[in-house]
């Protein structure tokens, strides 16, 4: 595999953006996907992924969103977005790229996949772009209730008046972590009940990584709800091409899905928008981050797949 380093403008028109293109050895391939990625975290951490995908003639392409991994100038701006329409900037900046790779790439099919807060992002961005996408792939997504999303933001904004948007508060990230989330660690102290994966040296390199193991400003939660209860809106999700494939994909010990009932929810949402190509996977007994999990390998033929027979369809 050869990886390849990149920048591009963000759409808040000051930040570089840092992207990454995985390519197979012979620069040969017949079929792009883009990845987005989930909350602190950054892109290089689907390097393994990557590397299946080039062997079976992938271009696979992602970027570090805004506060996050190397599309940040120093510690302050980690977890911190942008302060005027956050989650729209993190979508500008995504369809950036994706404009960009495409017109390299013409006429090539062309896939998106998100993780976490990455599909939470995909979710809004194929309201406003979905046309000319050969499919989507939602992993780790969910379905939260909106008005707490509502009372969420508020939460942020009086947070903000009074302390700034690069405010870190204890309070807010306790609130995201309740419910399904209280039978794990998510501190990564006691890595086996870490709610991320079960193999315990990917959990544990987590939790050793300075670009994943930081704190969330009011800002970038402000972005995230923002982004969720945008997309539990039906007038939304009735924007989304009725035509358009979506793989949802999530472990049935996922608390961000709540363990599977939120993730179907999301399917049932799209499929009563009049969605025709819908289909659905949750793996027995994963927790959060199903490409990292113990069965990855299977997850990824899984994935490959379904963008194959998509391809073969078209």
């Amino acid at each position: 595999m050869v990886e390849e380093s990149f920048q591009f403008l963000s759409s808040d028109g000051k930040t570089q953006i840092h992207g990454v293109r995985f390519m197979p050895d012979g620069k040969n391939w017949n079929k792009v996907l883009q990845i987005s990625h989930g909350m602190q975290e950054h892109i290089l951490r689907y390097r393994e992924f990557a590397e299946y995908l080039t062997k079976r003639k992938f271009l696979v392409v992602g970027h570090d969103h805004l506060g996050h991994g190397d599309s940040v100038t120093s510690q302050k701006e980690l977890g911190f977005f942008t302060e005027k329409n956050p989650s729209d900037t993190l979508i500008a900046d995504m369809h950036t790229l994706r404009t960009m790779v495409q017109k390299e790439n013409e006429g090539m099919p062309y896939f998106m996949l998100g993780h976490s807060m990455g599909s939470y992002m995909l979710r809004k961005y194929i309201t406003l772009h979905g046309e000319g996408l050969s499919g989507v792939i939602l992993v780790g997504t969910g379905s939260m209730p909106q008005a707490m999303m509502k009372l969420g933001m508020g939460l942020c904004r009086m947070l903000a008046l009074i302390f700034g948007w690069h405010f870190h508060s204890a309070f807010v990230r306790m609130l995201s972590f309740m419910g399904p989330y209280r039978q794990y660690d998510v501190n990564g102290k006691v890595l086996e009940k870490n709610w991320l994966t079960k193999d315990l040296d990917i959990a544990g390199r987590y939790y050793k990584d300075e670009k994943c193991n930081y704190r969330f400003t009011v800002n970038g939660y402000y972005g995230l709800m923002e982004a969720v209860y945008y997309d539990g809106r039906g007038e939304n999700i009735n924007r989304i091409p009725k035509d358009l494939p979506v793989f949802f994909v999530s472990g049935d010990k996922d608390p961000v899905g709540d363990m599977g009932k939120g993730v179907m929810k999301v399917y049932r949402q799209f499929k009563k928008a009049g969605m025709r190509d819908l289909t659905w996977k949750l793996y027995k007994d994963d927790r959060h981050e199903v490409l990292n999990e113990v069965d990855r390998k299977q997850v990824y033929r899984n994935i490959a797949s379904w963008i194959s027979a998509k391809v073969n369809k078209s």
